[in-house]
């Protein structure tokens, strides 16, 4: 079977993380007998609040490491530096109940695409094809694109609650994606709406909504406590919502 490859993006403050994390919940409880990844591609490292991971080392602190080895002069070949790097990104891996889990870290600087990271985005890929369903928490905003772990995905799910800017968002990312990202299908979860009504006012362009999630004050209790999602309710909304996503997503 393909990966799945799953990637979370929108605006900030859209539930993006929460979402992701009920997305793993509901592939755990879906599929026990296949390889499940999460990927934390935001340089908050929410993801792993959100699922309740501790997180000892980043695929960024092994870039770092690999980078000053090389510059304090080891004379290890760059052949050799890249071949450890391949080796310590298993380190990062976190296994939990059901998946595993990785954290990319902080992004370098701005302009700073050098060998290391070109190398460290392709030991990401090699590693996500090792699994069944990938996914993925992407940075807020359109910037997570051009992240080194999404230049290839199977379904963009974009999240957007119901703000203009949060609308606008989802589509700027859209046409984005459509000249960076390789994705086979896209759509939107409209999260965090306090009337259902309201989503037939809302400008989305053509992109198909997946599920439209009513506001949960028990989620919003559990995001400010930093409680795992896995605790939730299936029933919950934001759970019953990213179910319902993945099943017209045709990935359930």
């Amino acid at each position: 079977m393909e990966s799945k490859i799953i990637a979370m993006a929108g605006k900030g403050g859209v539930g993006k993380t929460s979402l992701a994390a009920s997305m793993v919940k509901v592939l755990v409880s879906a599929f026990p007998d296949k390889k499940i990844l999460a990927i934390d591609a935001d340089p908050a490292v929410g993801l792993s609040t959100a699922l309740g991971v501790d997180v000892e080392i980043t695929i960024d602190d092994i870039r770092k490491e690999v980078v000053e080895t090389a510059e304090d002069g080891d004379t290890k070949t760059a052949v050799e530096l890249l071949g450890e790097a391949r080796y310590r990104i298993m380190d990062a891996l976190v296994e939990q109940d059901g998946y595993s889990f990785i954290a990319i870290g902080r992004p370098e600087a701005a302009g700073c695409y050098c060998k290391i990271n070109t190398y460290l985005k392709e030991v990401i890929r090699i590693l996500s094809s090792n699994f069944d369903y990938i996914v993925i928490d992407g940075e807020a905003g359109i910037e997570q694109i051009n992240r080194r772990v999404m230049e290839k995905v199977t379904h963009l799910v974009l999240i957007t609650d119901t703000s203009r800017k949060g609308t606008q968002v989802v589509q700027t990312i859209r046409k984005v994606a459509d000249e960076l990202v390789m994705y086979e299908q896209a759509g939107v979860i409209i999260n965090r709406v306090p009337d259902e009504s309201i989503v037939q006012y809302m400008d989305l362009g053509d992109l198909p909504v997946l599920s439209v999630i009513p506001s949960d004050s028990s989620l919003a209790e559990f995001d400010l406590k930093g409680e795992n999602v896995f605790y939730l309710s299936d029933d919950a909304a934001i759970v019953r919502g990213a179910r319902e996503a993945l099943k017209k997503l045709e990935i359930l």
